[in-house]
C-alpha cells in the first residue's frame, strides 16, 4: 500500500481552515444583511452594563494594591503550573536511583523559595487591602 505524500496529509487541515474562514465570513455577512432591517432606538444603542444605567465615569481608577494582589495571584498561580508536571513524573523518577533524591530536593528548594516570597509579601503587607 502506497503512503500518501506529505502535502496530501495536510488536506484535512486545509479543509478545516477553509470551513472556519467560510463560517466566520458567512456569519458576518448574514449579520450585516439582517442587521439593516432591525429598528434602532436610542435605548438599544446605549451601552448596557449589568442592568445599570451608565452614569458617571466609564474608567474608574483602581488602587495600586489591586494590581499588586493581582500580580501576586498570577505569580503563585503559575507556580502551580510548574508543580503539576513534577507531580506527574514523580513516581516514574523514583524508580531511577540516580535521581531519586534529586527530584525531591529540587521541588523542596522550589517550594522554599516560593514560601520566602510569600513571607516577603506578608511582611510588606501586600495582601492588606485596607492600607
Amino acid at each position: 500500500m502506497e503512503q500518501p505524500s506529505q502535502l496530501a496529509q495536510y488536506i484535512p487541515v486545509l479543509m478545516l481552515l477553509v470551513a472556519a474562514i467560510g463560517f466566520a465570513a458567512g456569519t458576518l455577512m448574514v449579520s450585516v444583511l439582517f442587521g439593516k432591517y432591525g429598528k434602532r432606538t436610542k435605548a438599544k444603542d446605549a451601552p448596557y452594563e449589568c442592568g445599570k444605567d451608565p452614569i458617571g465615569e466609564g474608567n474608574a481608577r483602581f488602587s495600586v494594591k489591586f494590581y499588586l494582589v493581582a500580580m501576586l495571584f498570577i505569580l503563585f498561580d503559575i507556580e502551580v503550573v510548574f508543580m503539576y508536571p513534577w507531580a506527574v513524573v514523580y513516581r516514574q523518577m523514583l524508580a531511577d536511583h540516580a535521581t531519586r533524591n534529586l527530584i525531591l530536593a529540587s521541588m523542596v528548594s522550589f517550594l522554599l523559595i516560593l514560601f520566602a516570597g510569600y513571607l516577603y509579601a506578608l511582611k510588606k503587607k501586600a495582601f492588606d487591602w485596607k492600607s
